[in-house]
């Protein structure tokens, strides 16, 4: 069954630390919801992620399931399970008793757990290894068999750090489809943890992007790539060309040159007038022979050229700065040296103040 998922104002500060683990988080998951937790190392994903599952208390601050409060509830009895980045299966027990472990313990019987076991196994892809030990298995199928383990208890809550991180790409890409649909499948309410954005953007319907302890930035995937609520964003989820400027109605001045701004977003947390940060994707310039008239264009050259396969990477020097422009292969070629203009869709412009 889902249940929604709430945080209120939990801190959380580590003995002998000057500073907070996780400070005044707020965040509500919805029923069936998958949330990624991303950030750099530090930055308080695992703290919360411990905090939901029941394994640390909080200073302060409510954890509620539905319209329970579970803040001090024991981890057994608050029905939140948690997958974590070292698999921790039983070597000296099979598959199958592997992911029927927690129902043996609570005194069901063989007959019950074992064809709810099997069931589970053959959702995760792994049907006939129910007799094989751990040792056998990759990394990639054992961490299918902690999935199975956690799902066969019927969670509300399914918690997930770094499930993908000691899996090569290939089974990176294997074990993120599996989560997938198995999350669709069961509509198990989930938090992931990770620290890498790829992961968080194909995984999350939303992701919550912590800094220093706290939610800097809640929504989306698009919105972190397209309307960044900070440069340190922006950073994190790569590639974005960064202008310092001064913004005066809507055009922007720089070193550059001016820049006329499109309409402003609605609802957006928007910066006035005054010093301002200019961000534009590489993907959204239009990149042409030097000289090209029209408006928003930046004259620069050409100083790498990186063929990708599905794309053209281009390195452009524009008074003095690095901008990076993303280009089809199949459309006007540009070489190293060469001149150009790039052109800056005026919707595409966003802008922050830090």
């Amino acid at each position: 069954m889902s249940v929604r998922v709430g945080l209120s104002g939990i801190s959380h500060r580590y003995p002998r630390t000057d500073a907070n683990a996780v400070s005044d988080v707020n965040l509500t998951i919805e029923p069936g919801e998958m949330i990624c937790l991303v950030g750099p190392s530090g930055c308080g994903k695992t703290t919360l992620l411990k905090i939901l599952s029941g394994l640390l208390l909080p200073d302060n601050g409510s954890v509620c399931f539905g319209d329970e409060d579970v803040t001090t509830v024991a981890p057994e009895n608050r029905r939140a399970v948690m997958v974590f980045q070292n698999h921790l299966l039983f070597p000296f027990l099979s598959v199958l008793d592997n992911v029927g472990f927690g129902m043996r313990m609570r005194g069901v019987p063989r007959s019950e757990w074992e064809p709810v076991s099997r069931e589970m196994l053959g959702r995760v892809r792994l049907s006939g290894m129910e007799t094989r030990r751990p040792a056998s298995l990759s990394g990639g199928q054992q961490q299918r068999v902690a999935l199975a383990r956690a799902l066969v208890a019927d969670p509300q809550v399914l918690l997930l750090d770094e499930p993908l991180a000691n899996l090569d790409r290939h089974l990176r890409e294997d074990m993120r489809q599996v989560i997938l649909d198995l999350q669709r499948e069961t509509r198990v309410t989930t938090v992931c943890v990770t620290h890498d954005q790829e992961e968080a953007v194909l995984l999350g319907d939303r992701i919550a992007m912590m800094f220093e302890s706290q939610i800097s930035q809640l929504g989306e995937a698009q919105d972190f790539y397209d309307r960044p609520a900070a440069v340190r964003v922006a950073r994190f989820f790569g590639n974005h060309n960064q202008l310092e400027a001064m913004r005066d109605g809507n055009l922007v001045s720089s070193e550059l040159g001016v820049l006329r701004l499109g309409p402003e977003p609605g609802g957006a947390d928007w910066p006035g007038d005054g010093a301002v940060c200019v961000h534009v994707r590489p993907e959204v310039i239009r990149m042409n022979e030097a000289g090209t008239d029209g408006e928003n264009t930046l004259e620069g050259v050409v100083r790498h050229r990186v063929y990708v396969g599905t794309y053209v990477r281009y390195t452009v020097d524009v008074g003095g700065q690095p901008w990076q422009v993303v280009a089809t292969p199949h459309g006007r070629d540009f070489r190293e040296g060469e001149l150009v203009t790039l052109s800056l869709p005026a919707e595409r412009i966003w802008l922050t103040r830090d």
